[in-house]
């Protein structure tokens, strides 16, 4: 008789993972959303509304993510990122066409007053807000989920913001070029990038087996001690974000005096700006620094913050283009720190509850800021500037002094999660 030795069994290789992909749908979402925003001023004087209802408008798509993003996080590890994320195409792709119609009929004078800017709301608000905040979530816990140490978690976190960046350029340039040739033509272009989104998850992106989904994922508490100081660190830096970022484009036209087809062809080029200061911090900096996520919220922050002091100046395009993109670069090397720190001290059916706690603490931001951002805007025009300044230098202090922003203890992702990592934050006394 022979012996019963076991035969071992053969070697398989697990699927290689599709972070490109997951960061394409990153890229395409806010491409479509990014192409708006050099027309979106304009656009709300053309067809009659006014400053702070584009700032509702706005402000309610960012609702919208902080009601929606936990549960969009948990369901990408629950149902798999693939319906995730073609229910969140169709559901913008849908959106996005209705609100060009809506927007040319506003032109037109078909539909004005109260009844466009609810319809506004209803389509750029809330149908297209609850789309978005799908897409970075699924993606954040995916890539979570897949990398091991704190480099490569660093660097997948910088890839979402690096696509992010790009999709500022592209849309910066597409959004600005478009608007040449009419101010309805980018609204137009926006419906087919995310059709193009929509095609590339239905054929491109697998499915996961049903034995690497999780059940009941874990939800996360904002005040978890591990995360929330990365969480009002974020909250301050996007809160300051949100407070320039809609009224870019009134800034443009007010301090150059351009009518409303220049205005949007110069604020593409602003936004193009930012989109490249943030894409070098992502792409270049950040990967080849080798920083931890606490330093790079440091740097950030105390580089956006003189972005700022240099934005209050009225002092020609130079210095206002030279402020933006100061802006991005230092947003740009920070939003990594938030993202990919608090990832690295959580369980693997933590990841997707906390991917929607980080954008939904980014969403919040965008609820109040935009509004009062307009707002104030009308009351004195440097006064939104003067106050994201501010908010960025109380961040910068914060990071700078808080002791739960020492160095991150490089271990292993499983050996994060310990009870007492969930009691004792970064591993402080």
């Amino acid at each position: 008789m022979t012996s019963a030795t076991p035969i071992p069994a053969p070697e398989t290789t697990s699927p290689r993972p599709q972070i490109p992909l997951l960061l394409a749908a990153v890229l395409l979402i806010y491409l479509g959303q990014m192409t708006l925003n050099p027309i979106i001023a304009p656009l709300s004087r053309e067809v009659g509304l006014a400053e702070w209802q584009i700032g509702v408008t706005i402000s309610t798509a960012a609702v919208m993510v902080v009601l929606t993003s936990q549960f969009w996080g948990r369901r990408s590890q629950s149902l798999g990122r693939k319906p995730v994320l073609v229910a969140a195409f169709v559901l913008a792709t849908a959106a996005m066409i209705l609100f060009a119609l809506l927007a040319w009929l506003g032109m037109t004078g078909a539909i004005t007053g109260v009844t466009l800017f609810l319809l506004f709301v209803l389509l750029r608000g809330i149908g297209f807000g609850t789309a978005i905040a799908a897409v970075p979530p699924t993606a954040q816990a995916y890539i979570a989920d897949v990398t091991p140490d704190e480099k490569t978690r660093v660097k997948g976190m910088a890839g979402v913001g690096a696509v992010q960046g790009i999709a500022m350029i592209g849309g910066s340039v597409i959004g600005g070029a478009l608007s040449a040739l009419g101010i309805l033509t980018p609204l137009i272009a926006v419906p087919v990038l995310l059709l193009a989104g929509l095609a590339l998850i239905l054929f491109r992106l697998r499915r996961e087996p049903r034995h690497e989904l999780i059940e009941t994922p874990t939800r996360v508490s904002p005040f978890d001690s591990r995360v929330w100081p990365f969480l009002v660190a974020g909250f301050g830096m996007f809160t300051a974000l949100g407070f320039i970022q809609v009224i870019t484009g009134f800034i443009v036209q007010d301090r150059l005096g351009l009518d409303a087809t220049a205005t949007g062809l110069v604020t593409g080029g602003a936004l193009l700006a930012a989109g490249v200061g943030m894409i070098l911090a992502q792409a270049v900096i950040v990967p080849r620094s080798g920083w931890t996520p606490p330093t790079l919220l440091r740097v950030g922050s105390v580089i956006a913050f003189a972005g700022f002091l240099a934005l209050v100046i009225d002092a020609g395009p130079v210095l206002l283009f030279a402020a933006i993109l100061l802006i991005g670069l230092g947003l740009g090397i920070a939003m990594p720190g938030y993202t990919a720190g608090p990832t690295l001290l959580v369980s693997r059916d933590e990841q997707g509850g906390l991917a929607g706690l980080i954008g939904a603490t980014t969403g919040l931001t965008f609820v109040v800021a935009p509004t009062a951002s307009t707002a104030l805007y009308g009351v004195w025009a440097p006064l939104p500037i003067i106050i994201g300044g501010a908010i960025m230098a109380i961040v910068a202090v914060f990071v700078l002094t808080h002791p739960r922003f020492r160095r991150i203890p490089a271990v292993p992702v499983s050996a994060a999660a310990s009870t007492s990592d969930r009691d004792g934050g970064l591993g402080l006394p």
